[in-house]
């Protein structure tokens, strides 16, 4: 409880917030004290609703901000592409990579340039958590050109900021993210389990709750909120948030996970058979590996 002078000499008693909710007030709070959204950053979110968005829309955006410019003209003269000759603007890049290739690779390299200006707790690696956020974005839109589930476009991007409450709960409640890794390290409980003990919310769900406070498409906001439990969302149907749910336990298997883990990484298949997509196991690692190594140079 909690009391409040009314006058000199009375008081009244007003109940003080769940733990709950206190949590989570003041983890979207923090969100307003984050580094502020580039205006190319903002442009480029805002585009993950539009369908008409324009190959020549998307690289005046792009063309705006010199360092992204300059990685993305990088990114396309790399190995990975093989391109003969030189590509020296990025409109023409644009129509090597596509729309969609390119403006994930343009919102992977400014969110993750943004997240190195936070203050983090002991502990937390934003090196790591970059990582995790791009692998399971890469695994994620390979797996959506495999499954067929609404809204397939939006699997990077669903991918790639699906752990975003992790990161607020670190950033907003230091105290209480340094409990919940004490917990983890126990090794008896899951990571949901260990944040609902601490504070009364997961991470997926604050997730979910940021996507939608930027107003990203409604696809990525449920795959991120349901990545743990995609089963709970659309009655089950398949969605985003199996995708999602896959490619965060491969990035985690394959040693890209945002806490360390112990032991030689072991790739499990069990959500991707259930994917339908256990034989495509072997070639679509043989692309991420090209896809990633390429990406992670700019992290």
């Amino acid at each position: 409880m909690k009391f409040r002078a009314l006058a000199a000499d009375k008081w009244i008693v007003t109940p003080a917030k769940p733990a709950t909710t206190r949590c989570r007030d003041h983890a979207m709070a923090s969100l307003d004290r984050l580094p502020p959204f580039s205006l190319i950053l903002n442009r480029l979110l805002a585009t993950m609703a539009k369908d008409d968005v324009s190959f020549a829309n998307l690289a005046e955006l792009i063309e705006k901000d010199t360092v992204l410019a300059g990685n993305v003209l990088r990114l396309v003269n790399s190995a990975l592409y093989s391109f003969q000759g030189t590509v020296n603007s990025v409109r023409h890049a644009v129509a090597i990579l596509g729309l969609n290739k390119l403006r994930n690779v343009a919102l992977s390299m400014s969110i993750a340039r943004m997240w190195t200006q936070v203050r983090m707790p002991p502990g937390w690696s934003a090196a790591r958590f970059n990582m995790h956020s791009v692998a399971t974005g890469v695994l994620a839109d390979l797996l959506s050109q495999q499954v067929d589930v609404p809204y397939p476009e939006g699997g990077f991007v669903a991918g790639l900021l699906h752990d975003i409450g992790k990161l607020l709960i670190a950033v907003s409640l230091p105290n209480e993210y340094a409990a919940i890794v004490e917990l983890l390290r126990q090794g008896e409980r899951t990571v949901t389990e260990c944040e609902l003990e601490v504070t009364g919310m997961s991470h997926a769900e604050l997730s979910g709750a940021v996507l939608a406070r930027w107003n990203l498409p409604g696809p990525i906001q449920k795959a991120a909120m349901f990545h743990h439990a995609p089963e709970e969302a659309f009655g089950g149907e398949l969605h985003l948030s199996h995708l999602v749910r896959a490619a965060d336990q491969l990035a985690n298997d394959l040693g890209h996970s945002v806490l360390p883990r112990s032991g030689n990484p072991l790739v499990s298949s069990e959500h991707l058979e259930a994917l339908g997509v256990g034989e495509q196991l072997p070639a679509m690692l043989q692309h991420f590996e090209a896809e990633f190594v390429e990406l992670k140079r700019y992290f």
